[in-house]
């Protein structure tokens, strides 16, 4: 352990940084024992690409503690900083005359208002938030959350898992119908159906994806162009830019279908499986805290591990059809009437509209094109093809 003194441990977390009432209280909390006196400590910053406006820092605490019995414990923290994303290092990407409403729009308190809420209560047994032992929140937008640390299991997820996984998201679901509950954070027009994808769609989307993808420089780049043609889709292009066209009919019939609040980024990044209980989740990173057509949590469960490069996509069929069967059943459980068909048009619809056009890596298509990067496009063009294929039947029926 280091044998730095708290203040230079706890430098890394700046005005989160703790003084030693705090500290002590912490590893009181975080042990379970009340007589428990901090002894050395270290603070690690989490190894992570953070996309997120509103997340400014992901670190770890890692200590020791002795108690009153004379022996020694080891325990450790998660410490998440969030920010408003006004204070985002690359706020300056948002085109200025719609900065302002994107950082109205995106909610940067909601993981506080998790675990302030009653969300807790209404989560299926199999899914459980992961403990908070502080929240500090300063008068600049900004705040940190203090949670466990939760020890994952290893290995990648079988189809079981992904099935479970489906089959709670459906049963959250049902509870969580637009005349059962309220958002979590509510604010502005949140409580109308389908705003916050709607909203993404409209930027991140139209205004980000799809110009550079209809450009053919874009495609023209040698990264690109060479992934193309190692995998041999050169009907990829013109197959994205078909289906864009069907973006508004799409948007539209999703809002016309039954809508629930759900977890809203259900990736299995965010459905951690711990070591000690390998049939619960600790389900962190809420997000779209709005209604949502009725699925809408399936597509980032299917393309979540393909996205990170650590499923490929030619699994995701197989994964399709066994979640989708799942989550049914899981609605079910909860009361929740509705068709395979509503269902499937909510969850592939959402699919599209939000992870079909921005799967290719284009941010880093001015990377070095060695050997990993070119692997990286080559993966992310099977990827964009399977979930083109995937949501091209669905795009079709209005």
């Amino acid at each position: 352990m280091s044998t730095t003194t708290p203040d230079e441990a706890f430098a890394p977390l700046g005005r989160d940084a703790l003084d030693d009432q705090e500290y002590a209280d912490l590893v009181r909390t975080v042990t379970g024992q009340p007589d428990a006196e901090p002894a050395d400590v270290r603070v690690e910053p989490v190894n992570y690409l953070i996309g997120t406006p509103s997340t400014e820092a992901l670190l770890r605490v890692f200590g020791t503690a002795r108690l009153a019995d004379g022996t020694t414990t080891r325990w450790s923290c998660f410490v998440k900083k969030l920010q408003s994303p006004r204070h985002w290092s690359q706020i300056e990407l948002v085109p200025e005359h719609i900065r302002e409403k994107f950082i109205q729009n995106l909610p940067w308190r909601l993981e506080i208002a998790v675990h302030e809420g009653d969300l807790k209560a209404l989560l299926p047994e199999g899914m459980r938030l992961p403990t908070l032992y502080r929240t500090d929140v300063h008068d600049d937008e900004r705040a940190a959350l203090w949670m466990e640390n939760v020890d994952q299991a290893p290995g990648p997820w079988p189809l079981e898992r992904f099935e479970r996984a489906a089959y709670l998201l459906g049963r959250l679901s049902a509870r969580r119908q637009p005349h059962l509950v309220k958002p979590l954070l509510p604010r502005g027009d949140v409580e109308t159906p389908g705003v916050g994808l709607r909203y993404y769609t409209n930027g991140r989307v139209m205004m980000g994806a799809l110009p550079a993808l209809a450009d053919a420089d874009t495609w023209r780049h040698p990264l690109l162009a060479a992934a193309v043609c190692s995998t041999g889709d050169h009907g990829l292009k013109d197959d994205l830019l078909e289906l864009a066209e069907r973006l508004p009919v799409v948007l539209d019939a999703l809002d016309a279908l039954p809508q629930t609040y759900q977890h809203g980024d259900a990736s299995p990044q965010n459905l951690l499986v711990t070591k000690d209980n390998e049939d619960e989740f600790v389900v962190i990173d809420w997000g779209f805290d709005c209604p949502q057509a009725v699925g809408f949590d399936l597509g980032q469960l299917l393309v979540g591990l393909a996205h990170a490069g650590e499923l490929a996509p030619s699994t995701l069929p197989l994964i399709h059809r066994a979640i989708v069967a799942a989550f049914m059943q899981g609605l079910a459980a909860d009361g929740m009437s509705v068709s395979e068909e509503e269902v499937l048009y909510g969850y592939l619809g959402s699919l599209m509209c939000r992870a079909t056009f921005t799967a290719l890596p284009l941010e880093i298509l001015n990377k070095t094109g060695d050997a990993a990067t070119l692997a990286i496009f080559e993966q992310r063009v099977e990827l964009t093809r399977a979930l083109v294929d995937l949501v091209r039947p669905i795009s079709q029926k209005n």
